[in-house]
C-alpha cells in the first residue's frame, strides 16, 4: 500500500509537471523512480523469504504470487510516470507554446490515478465486486485516449510546426492508458486470490456470471 501511494503521487506529479511546464517537478518524478524500484526489490525479497521458510499453499500461496505481480505492475506504473515526465521535459526543451492541448490529458490522468487507487483498495479488502467494476472502468480510459488522439491529429494538421511536441503528448496519453491497464491487472489479481480464478485471458464475462 505504501508503494502504491508513492506511485500514485508520482503520477500526480508527472501530470502536474505537464500542466505547469515545470522542469523542477519533472526531476522530482524521475528521482522518485529510484525509490519505487528499491521498494519492488525489497517486497520481492520478503515474499521469497516467506515462501522459502513457510512453504504456503492454496490461498496463501496465491496471495504471495499476486503480491509479487502487483508490485511488478506498480513498478511499471512508476515507469510510465517517469516516461510522462521525460516527455514533458522534451516539450519544455523544444520551447513549444503552452497552447498545446495538454489539459485534455488531465481527465484521463485523473481516471487512471483513481482506477489505481480503487484497485489497491480492492486488493486490500479482496473485494471481487469492486475488482470487476474496475475492469469495466478501464474501458472509459481507452475511450478518453481515442478522443484525445483525434484532437491531437486535428491540432497537428492545423499547425504542422507543432507535430514534434504533439507526438510527445501522444506518448504521454499512451502512458496514461497503460497506467489504466496496470490498474486492471491488479484488479484481476484480486479475483485470482479470492476465487482461485485466472481471468487475464478469459475476459470478464465468465467471472461476472460466476459471481452472480
Amino acid at each position: 500500500m505504501k508503494m502504491g501511494g508513492l506511485v500514485e503521487s508520482q503520477i500526480c506529479q508527472a501530470v502536474d509537471s505537464l500542466s505547469q511546464f515545470s522542469a523542477e517537478v519533472v526531476q522530482k518524478v524521475i528521482a522518485t523512480e529510484t525509490t519505487v524500484n528499491a521498494m519492488e526489490m525489497e517486497i520481492d525479497l520478503e515474499i521469497f523469504s516467506v515462501i522459502a521458510l513457510r512453504q504456503p499453499a492454496a490461498r496463501d500461496l496465491r496471495l504471495l504470487i499476486a503480491l509479487s505481480k502487483t508490485t511488478a505492475n506498480l513498478e511499471r506504473v512508476g515507469d510510465e510516470a517517469e516516461k510522462i515526465a521525460r516527455m514533458v521535459q522534451s516539450i519544455i526543451t523544444s520551447g513549444a507554446p503552452r497552447a498545446l492541448p495538454a489539459k485534455a490529458i488531465s481527465v484521463a490522468a485523473d481516471l487512471a490515478s483513481g482506477l489505481l487507487r480503487k484497485a489497491l483498495d480492492a486488493f486490500a479488502r479482496l473485494d471481487t465486486t469492486a475488482a470487476l467494476a474496475i475492469l469495466k472502468e478501464d474501458d472509459e480510459i481507452d475511450r478518453e485516449f481515442d478522443g484525445f488522439l483525434r484532437k491531437l491529429i486535428t491540432y497537428m494538421m492545423e499547425d504542422p510546426r507543432m507535430i514534434s511536441p504533439s507526438l510527445d503528448l501522444l506518448f504521454v496519453a499512451k502512458a496514461i492508458e497503460r497506467i489504466g491497464d496496470h490498474a486492471k491487472n491488479i484488479a484481476e489479481f484480486v479475483i485470482y486470490v479470492a476465487k482461485g480464478e485466472d481471468i487475464r485471458h478469459a475476459g470478464r464475462k465468465n467471472s461476472e456470471s460466476d459471481s452472480n
